[in-house]
């Protein structure tokens, strides 16, 4: 009988200590991060991934295939407009152009000798109009085959840069085969694409904020040129187009990042998005009072990816949790590791 007393005394005595134990470790202060409400530039913007390339991008290409015998540029290569860019192989047409020559020249013979003996009565008219009709036929392919020997050289259309060259000398080059790019000395855009659900907050004229990993700590600024009218089925996606200062170091190819800015709220009270929670549409936030979490309601306005515009719900002085956790209980011991503006 003793016995069980003492074994059942024992046990209470563990009951208690574990319940002693429970209750320290509810109780116990936890150790948070805060942030005071500071005063500040709310934007709501639109991200996306674009490409920098030329505004105006010009392929060269012959319309007469030839061996690539000469080229006057490279890639880098500034060019003014008629400059020559390169020359195909033209001895096949150049022999075409003197046998055609030839012709014309007898054509021409002919038709003299034809239109002198009709004005002695020793010819027909129809003699001397069809040598008349000879010639012209002859001088017309003659003069075809001269265009088609220009072709065989090219030049610039226009002022600009040469971004791309993919002929050799000695590569044998087909019709419509691009043999070089130039970029014409207009200003370079980005090229971006905005998921079909953005894409109707974005509109031409809008402010654009760009990043590129080659300039990690430079940001410039763009704006919107034109949003294309018909997206990509496929990616489910719109192309936009953005401006690029004329004195900006990117460059052709290089990969940006773009947040086009859609709404904008300057001197307002801004949190870390990380601090407001959301409970099926309901926003609040944790605020430390006497030293114990207290769940506050908040309203806000622009919600940025990294900040967010509080209207109300918290004062301008109050420690806020900047990222809750979802074991937070109202009342519960909290001591500040540090406090923080947003």
């Amino acid at each position: 009988m003793r016995n069980n007393i003492k074994s059942l005394a024992a046990v209470a005595a563990i009951i208690i200590v574990a319940a002693l134990i429970l209750a320290w470790w509810r109780e116990r202060p936890i150790t948070v991060e805060a942030h005071v409400m500071q005063r500040g530039t709310a934007i709501q913007a639109v991200y996306a991934t674009g490409t920098v390339e030329p505004t105006i991008s010009i392929p060269i290409s012959p319309r007469v295939a030839g061996r690539l015998v000469e080229l006057r540029v490279d890639e880098g290569s500034e060019v003014h407009k008629g400059q020559l860019l390169a020359r195909l192989e033209d001895a096949d047409l150049q022999s075409t152009v003197n046998q055609l020559e030839a012709q014309e020249r007898w054509a021409k013979q002919s038709y003299d000798r034809a239109a002198s003996m009709f004005e002695k009565g020793a010819g027909t008219a129809a003699d001397r109009d069809q040598a008349y009709s000879n010639w012209q036929a002859a001088q017309a392919a003659t003069a075809h085959a001269r265009e088609q020997q220009k072709f065989m050289v090219l030049t610039a259309p226009g002022n600009g840069i040469v971004t791309r060259r993919d002929g050799e000398i000695g590569q044998y080059i087909a019709v419509n085969q691009v043999l070089m790019q130039i970029a014409t000395d207009a200003p370079l855009r980005i090229s971006a694409d905005v998921d079909e659900e953005d894409i109707a907050k974005v509109k031409a004229g809008q402010l654009v904020s760009i990043r590129a990993d080659a300039f990690p700590d430079q940001v410039f600024d763009g704006h919107v040129i034109e949003v294309t009218p018909q997206g990509d089925t496929t990616t489910r996606s719109y192309r936009v187009r953005i401006s690029v200062p004329r004195d900006s170091p990117l460059h052709i190819g290089m990969t940006t990042d773009t947040n086009i800015i859609v709404d904008k709220h300057d001197d307002v009270n801004l949190l870390p998005a990380t601090a407001i929670v959301d409970d099926q549409g309901n926003k609040y936030a944790w605020v430390i009072k006497d030293q114990r979490l207290h769940r506050i309601p908040v309203t806000i306005g622009i919600n940025g990816d990294r900040k967010v515009e509080v209207l109300k719900g918290v004062a301008a002085n109050e420690p806020v949790v900047d990222i809750a956790l979802p074991d937070f209980r109202e009342g519960q011991k909290a001591e500040i590791h540090s406090a923080k503006t947003a």
